[in-house]
């Protein structure tokens, strides 16, 4: 057998295969799982091809589904909310016994509530990164010029830091610091930096992006504020997050290289350079 697994986030989307090309991973499906009920189906994928638009069979061609006979759809619900399926598929003639789909159906109902638990972490990640997004942007209306500067910074530090390596949480939390790297100037411009540090005192797994916010006005050279920090004693995801201010400020990557062992890490401004444009 092989197959593949959808979740529901919103939209059916193929999370995981077996025995199907990577390719499917990330595809967005309709299916025989809808009704959420455990399902044997003789005519193999006959209803998946019907409840796709025909420009998606091609992709379901090239993965081999046209040559299934009998598929099987788990249900994957935990406590009446529905999570998605697991779909499995046989090419051969042979059968799946009551026994093998008693075991199928099992072994989903185990695995749902573990599956509940991550995406529930991800609907709160998502749930705050809103809600963020949404307070600075309420501060940032305050002048006009300044709305959508978060989220520029934001997606400018994410392309560096992950050029420089970072990788899953780090990158999370690069993200709300460059997001709220101005919400500091509620309160005026003069210090900006560390009020808006202040807004995540007490939140201890943001003490990097805590940091980055508070020191992304050192410079390279020494002469920043408020500290005086200079080269590498800058934390990272500060170097990183004032790479992308001034370049998004500015709009001129000529300008940002003039600064290079300034005011910037001059190794983050030759990252900038190699980024596409």
């Amino acid at each position: 057998m092989r197959g593949y697994a959808i979740l529901r986030r919103g939209q059916d989307k193929v999370a995981g295969v077996s025995g199907y090309p990577k390719a499917l991973i990330g595809t967005a499906l309709s299916g025989p799982w809808t009704s959420m009920k455990p399902r044997l189906l003789a005519d193999g994928t006959r209803e998946l091809y019907e409840a796709n638009p025909a420009e998606l069979h091609s992709t379901l061609d090239t993965c081999g589904m046209k040559d299934v006979r009998l598929t099987l759809v788990v249900p994957l619900s935990d406590r009446g909310r529905a999570l998605g399926a697991l779909v499995l598929d046989r090419t051969s003639a042979e059968g799946i016994s009551p026994t093998v789909q008693e075991a199928a159906n099992r072994w989903g109902a185990a695995v749902a509530p573990l599956i509940g638990v991550l995406e529930g972490r991800e609907e709160w990640k998502a749930a705050a990164r809103q809600i963020t997004a949404s307070v600075v942007e309420a501060v940032e209306s305050q002048e006009f010029d300044a709305l959508g500067h978060g989220q520029a910074v934001a997606d400018l530090s994410l392309k560096l830091g992950r050029a420089a390596g970072l990788v899953g949480r780090d990158l999370d939390e690069l993200w709300f610091a460059a997001t709220m790297h101005d919400l500091g100037k509620i309160h005026g411009e003069t210090g900006h930096a560390q009020v808006g540090a202040n807004f995540l005192h007490g939140v201890p797994h943001m003490t990097e992006a805590q940091k980055a916010i508070r020191h992304h006005h050192e410079r390279w050279d020494g002469q920043g504020e408020p500290d005086r920090l200079a080269g590498e004693d800058i934390p990272l995801y500060a170097r990183i997050l004032a790479v992308a201010n001034t370049y998004v400020r500015l709009g001129d990557l000529e300008r940002v290289k003039a600064q290079a062992g300034k005011s910037l890490d001059p190794r983050l401004v030759a990252t900038l350079e190699k980024l596409p444009q």
